[in-house]
């Protein structure tokens, strides 16, 4: 059985809804069970790139599949390999590209991946949303990566940029018993950016019915009252964009 247990949701903004466009938002879960490993990756295709949605599907599932073929082999991933998996998404994103007579750019997404076995945990970040970790022996949520704003308001990078994208890999090595990895959607309901931390009732509340629930594995119920909550009024009434949020459970 899993030591890990958690709910994922996507859902679509209400200015896409507005303007009959797609989720641009996707995500990848998974359990490596050789090294009792859970991957999270959350993708944010770029409003203004024509194939946003698809470079995020792209981008979500080859990187899942390279860290989940490395922690199979019994591996714990170096930078090396890091970089490795980031250039592999790129191609993947310019063959996708060729194949539609566009450019990458037309693909553009950020990047939120988190790898965990509870005592080393691995961030892959590029652009906006963040990804958070709840202290095993003080119960402390914090953010490990934050969101990255790029030259101008409202800005930010991206996998595709040209000349290589902002890579930013964190390592913890500190026992944790709960994550959070989410895009930039969700980003004013859970961080305090005036004190630059993760906003700890956010994260408890949300997390608590994940860890108190019997199943390990992916969670379907609760995932799926995380995807109404992200879509009700409440949370429509403070952000219009795409909602990804993914919470992890030690059990």
């Amino acid at each position: 059985m899993p030591s890990w247990t958690w709910a994922a949701a996507s859902r679509r903004g209400t200015s896409h809804e507005r303007l009959g466009e797609k989720r641009q938002d996707a995500f990848r879960t998974l359990f490596v069970e050789a090294s009792d490993t859970v991957v999270l990756v959350a993708c944010d295709g770029a409003g203004s790139a024509a194939r946003g949605g698809a470079g995020s599907a792209i981008a979500a599932r080859a990187l899942s599949r390279c860290a989940r073929d490395a922690l199979a082999e019994g591996r714990w991933p170096s930078d090396d390999d890091v970089w490795d998996w980031i250039d592999l998404a790129r191609d993947r994103i310019a063959a996708a590209a060729r194949r539609r007579e566009l450019v990458p750019r037309d693909f553009a997404t950020t990047v939120v991946m988190m790898i965990s076995n509870g005592s080393d945990t691995l961030v892959v970040h590029v652009g906006d949303g963040a990804a958070v970790v709840r202290d095993a022996a003080t119960g402390a949520w914090r953010a490990v990566s934050w969101p990255a704003q790029g030259e101008y308001a409202s800005t930010t990078f991206f996998l595709t940029d040209d000349g290589g994208p902002r890579v930013r890999i964190a390592r913890e090595a500190v026992a944790v018993d709960r994550l959070a990895a989410f895009t930039d959607g969700i980003e004013r309901l859970a961080l305090d950016f005036a004190s630059e931390r993760a906003h700890g009732p956010f994260f408890s509340g949300m997390s608590d019915p994940v860890a108190a629930a019997e199943v390990s594995g992916w969670n379907l119920p609760l995932s799926r009252k995380l995807g109404d909550y992200l879509s009700s009024a409440a949370v429509n009434a403070r952000t219009d964009d795409d909602k990804t949020l993914i919470l992890a459970c030690l059990r």
